[in-house]
Parts: C-alpha cells; sequence; structure tokens
C-alpha cells in the first residue's frame, strides 16, 4: 500500500514572505484551489509543514 497525500491551496500568498511563496511554487501551487497528489515523504511533509496555514491536506490510500 503507498501512501499519497492531496495537497490544496486554500489561501493566498500575497501577504506571506518570500519563502512560503518558493515552497508553493515548489509544490506547485499557483492559485487558490488548485490541487496537487504527492507521495508521502518527509521532505514533503515539512514542505507542508511550512505553509500549513495556506493549505489543506488529504491523506489517501492506495491498494496494491
Amino acid at each position: 500500500m503507498s501512501k499519497k497525500i492531496k495537497i490544496k491551496q486554500i489561501k493566498s500568498a500575497i501577504s506571506c514572505n518570500y519563502l512560503q511563496k518558493r515552497t508553493l511554487k515548489a509544490l506547485g501551487l499557483r492559485k487558490i484551489r488548485q490541487e496537487k497528489v504527492f507521495a508521502d515523504s518527509p521532505a514533503i511533509r515539512g514542505m507542508i509543514d511550512k505553509v500549513k496555514h495556506l493549505v489543506t491536506v488529504t491523506e489517501i490510500t492506495e491498494g496494491t
């Protein structure tokens, strides 16, 4: 079973600092309500932690 994470941007990054804007860009999120799916990893979890006030996270479990 591989775990995946769906990340959805819910707030704008206009008033955020530069590093948070760069983190959203690295995650591939540019617009509000945009979603991306990633494999669960410590690197992605760390990026989510930096912008947790701007995104929502949903865990997806896929059976193999």
